[in-house]
Formats: C-alpha cells, sequence, structure tokens
C-alpha cells in the first residue's frame, strides 16, 4: 500500500493513495496520522491494507491526489538517522580533498543523526541564507522502522522495515569542513531535509526490493536536464538491515525512526568514478560527487552548487516507467528579509 500525509497541522492528514498516485481516501476513521499508524502497526496496517485495496476497486469515497498538497510521509519524527551506505561516495569526496580512506569504512557504516524536527514537504522550497554556503541536493532512500530493540540482529532489523521512501538531504557543503574539523559532526551544514509525497509498504515495490536493497535507478535532474540515474542497488555496501542493526547497537529505536541510505552512488562499469549523464553515464545524486570527479579528473571543479531559483526533481519509476513515490521537486530560495 501507498500512504502520504497531507498538509495539516503538524503531524499531516494521512490518507491511503492509489497506486497510480491520482486518487486518495481518508484513514482517520482507523488513524489520524502516520507516526499513530507506526506506533500500533501490527492493528493497523490489515486495516489499512483493506482500505487501500478498496481504493482499488473504487468502493470507498475519494479524493484527487495532488502531490503539492503533500507534507513528508512523517512531517517530524522522533528520529532521523542517515548512513553512507554507497562507499564509492565517501571513497570519491575523500579522494578529491587528498584524505585517505580508512579500511574500516567498508565494514563499518558511517552514520549521523540529523535534525528531525522540521522536515520538509516534497514540494516545499528550499530556503536558504546565502548561495555562498553551497546549496547541494542529495537523493537517497530511506525507511522508515518500527521499534528495533537494542542490540537486534540484522534480521530482527529487516523485520522492522516497515515503509519506504526518497529523500532530499539538503547539505551546505561550504559549511561542512569547519564543523568537520570541531570534532562534532554535522549540525548548521544539514538543514532541513524532504521527503517523497508518498511511503509505501516493501510488498509495494514487487522484485524490486530484496528485503535490503531497492533495485532501480533513482533519477535526479537539475533544472530540467537529467542529473543522474544510478541504480540504488548497485554498489550499496550496507544494506537496510545493515544499517538499522548498526543504528541501534547500543540503544533501541522506537517506531516512527527513518534510517537513509546516504547519497546514491554508482562506479563508472570500467571501474572509473562514474561519467555525467551527457557523457553517457548514470551520472551523480549529488553535485559535490561531479564536482569531486572533475576535481579528479581535470583538476578543478567546473558545475557550481546550487543557486537561488535552481529546481531539483528526484523520482524512481518502476520497470513499466510509472512513479512509485511520486517527486520531490524543489526549488532554491532566498530566505525573506525579516
Amino acid at each position: 500500500m501507498k500512504l502520504s500525509s497531507l498538509k495539516q497541522g503538524r503531524d499531516g492528514r494521512l490518507v491511503v493513495v492509489s497506486r497510480d498516485l491520482t486518487r486518495a481516501t481518508d484513514a482517520f476513521f482507523i488513524v489520524p496520522t502516520l507516526q499513530q499508524a507506526l506506533d500500533d502497526w501490527e492493528r493497523v496496517a490489515p486495516l489499512l491494507q483493506d482500505l487501500s485495496e478498496q481504493l482499488e476497486l473504487g468502493s470507498v469515497p475519494t479524493i484527487r491526489f495532488h502531490e503539492h498538497d503533500c507534507d513528508s510521509p512523517l512531517p517530524r519524527a522522533y528520529q532521523w538517522a542517515d548512513g553512507s551506505a554507497y562507499v564509492n561516495h565517501v571513497e570519491l569526496v575523500r579522494k578529491a580533498r587528498g584524505a585517505e580512506m580508512p579500511a574500516s569504512f567498508w565494514t563499518d557504516p558511517l552514520m549521523y543523526q540529523g535534525g528531525s524536527d522540521a522536515f520538509l514537504g516534497p514540494r516545499d522550497p528550499i530556503v536558504a541564507v546565502d548561495e555562498a554556503h553551497g546549496i547541494d541536493f542529495e537523493a537517497e532512500i530511506a525507511v522508515i522502522t518500527g521499534d528495533v530493540s537494542m542490540g537486534a540482529s540484522r534480521e530482527e532489523a529487516a523485520e522492522a522495515i516497515r515503509l519506504v521512501m526518497l529523500v532530499n538531504d539538503v547539505s551546505l557543503r561550504n559549511l561542512i569542513p569547519a564543523e568537520l574539523a570541531k570534532g562534532f559532526g554535522f549540525f548548521q551544514s544539514k538543514p532541513s531535509s524532504a521527503f517523497s509525497p508518498v511511503a509505501v509498504t516493501p510488498d509495494e515495490l514487487g522484485e524490486a526490493w530484496d528485503g535490503g536493497k531497492l533495485r532501480l535507478p533513482l533519477l535526479s535532474s537539475l533544472n530540467d536536464k537529467a542529473f543522474g540515474k544510478p541504480d540504488a542497488g548497485t554498489d550499496m555496501t550496507f544494506d537496510f538491515p545493515t544499517l538499522i542493526a548498526h543504528a541501534a547497537r547500543t540503544r533501541p529505536l522506537r517506531a516512527g525512526t527513518i534510517i537513509g541510505s546516504g547519497t546514491v552512488s554508482n562506479k563508472d562499469p570500467d571501474g572509473g568514478p562514474g561519467r555525467p549523464v551527457a557523457e553517457g553515464g548514470v551520472g551523480y545524486s549529488c553535485i559535490a560527487e561531479q564536482r569531486t570527479v572533475e576535481t579528479i579528473l581535470k583538476g578543478e571543479a567546473k558545475t557550481p552548487f546550487l543557486r537561488f531559483g535552481d529546481t531539483v526533481r528526484i523520482e524512481m519509476k518502476d520497470r513499466h516507467g510509472h512513479s512509485i513515490f511520486g517527486a520531490i521537486e524543489q526549488t532554491v530560495e532566498a530566505q525573506a528579509e525579516a
């Protein structure tokens, strides 16, 4: 089934969405918000699934589903932890700045805890203070979990995956080096993230979901020009059960925890760092990676970071070309003066 939160209050109004993303029906008589559904998933999920089937049959009242009416599926969450499962991306970024990558990065996931109190809706603008901060998008996959016990095994973590969605994990690249140099992690360099209009249960993904990875291209464009189409199931060093178990190693995770994959990144078939879409490659899921490849191959970065007025779109389509999650589409805007 496909679930969405329409903009209403702080936590949205839960609706069940048709598979073709054209219609929706209210779930308020079952549960008003997605967080409440996750808190009581074993009881509520079968009721929502039945409502989804009735929606497909046309036997329940419906409204027209418009993606611009959506908030993120969880407009705010108890926890948002983003990993870096595509180690190719990490290796490239470190290589560009002349830093060696520790061997442990291939066996022990990187993860940071992001701000989760104010996510952006999938069509909300990216509001920034200054272009000089190096505004960048990061196209990613994420899962929402149920309760996960501290020290959970990979198998237990896999059983806790409730929903899958897309992410734009916005980064301010020029603020990152100074923050990391303090040795205390990201904060100002990681503003609010945005999630896809719809979150889907894993069974909705069919053969593309193997229990830990989503094996489809993640499409991103910048100002209507294709920027990236890497396969999310390729070059993923750590799958989602591994990331969840890593996050739960020393703490329990509560229902509604969001775990991100990190920037989706593929190597070139010849083992190289990858090529832009315009040159026949699968491109990149963030500007920083393209700039990194330019630095490695040409000695300097040519592609600018996002500027005010730029529009980013992130989407994933099934084997038949149909949008699965709807699209994240955001325009960069300057913060209004007080």
